[in-house]
């Protein structure tokens, strides 16, 4: 993909922020949206070009010119609270008719690993999500509904648990006991990684795909956030060593569709 093309970012959190900045770096024009001021200064400042983009139960308001563009990256993830579900599943309709109505053809939907259940057994992008979770069944609704079109080629990216600068994961159980399950295997990947298979996706122009994001590493809880906490000069957490419910996730199409090799895994001297 040409370094004139136009990636509109929807949700310029975390993540979307972060990849606002390196697709910026890397040549892309670049469209962020946000809902709040200071937000759209970060844009700005950043060199990207900030919109303020809404799509909820009370108001929805966006510019066109936003979804004029190449590739459509919709990063907005559900929100934790209860009761969240039918405003998601409208909140992600509402975009998809944004979506045909304007035009874009190529869309990312950052998903969740969370539309696999804990099944204790591994799971790849060619297995059949049955989400155990609230939350995994929301987004494995909005996948569907998404991908349920002729309009637009969409592929879904399922990320693993998000680590990496602001989400140092010593401090996920620093001073915690009889932490639970800590022998079940960890399904994570670092902000690094996120960026570069994001990237790798518009370079190779992999659309209509599904990918699993998760590092090829499987540490148990214990182990991984023990080793964590230390590095990071926290109070070291106590688990009970058991095994319950547990998966592990695969990437099955990172190497062979994207040619991606992770390079952050886990070597926490780089992740924290």
């Amino acid at each position: 993909m040409g370094k004139n093309n136009t990636v509109s970012i929807l949700g310029c959190g975390w993540y979307g922020f972060a990849l606002a900045q390196y697709l910026q770096k890397a040549g892309f024009q670049v469209k962020g949206s946000c809902t709040s001021s200071l937000k759209f200064f970060d844009l700005e400042t950043a060199g990207i070009k900030p919109y303020r983009v809404v799509f909820d139960s009370a108001e929805q308001s966006y510019s066109p010119d936003f979804f004029q563009c190449d590739v459509l990256i919709v990063a907005i993830p559900p929100k934790r609270r209860s009761g969240e579900a039918h405003e998601y599943f409208d909140k992600i309709l509402g975009i998809k008719n944004t979506i045909i109505a304007h035009g874009p053809k190529q869309v990312i939907f950052i998903s969740s690993t969370s539309v696999y259940s804990d099944n204790n057994t591994s799971v790849d992008e060619d297995t059949v999500p049955v989400p155990d979770t609230e939350s995994g069944k929301v987004i494995l609704e909005a996948e569907r509904l998404l991908q349920d079109q002729s309009d637009f080629k969409v592929t879904i990216l399922r990320f693993g648990g998000l680590i990496g600068p602001g989400r140092d994961p010593g401090r996920f159980f620093a001073g915690k006991k009889e932490v639970p399950n800590g022998l079940a295997p960890v399904n994570l990947i670092h902000l690094n990684d996120c960026l570069k298979i994001t990237y790798a996706i518009l370079q190779k122009e992999a659309f209509a795909y599904t990918f699993n994001a998760v590092s090829s590493a499987h540490p148990s809880r214990a182990d991984f956030y023990t080793q964590a906490a230390k590095l990071g000069g926290y109070e070291v957490p106590e688990f009970i060593r058991e095994l319950n419910n547990w998966k592990i996730v695969k990437s099955k199409y990172l190497r062979s569709v994207l040619d991606y090799e992770q390079d952050t895994c886990f070597n926490l001297g780089n992740v924290l």
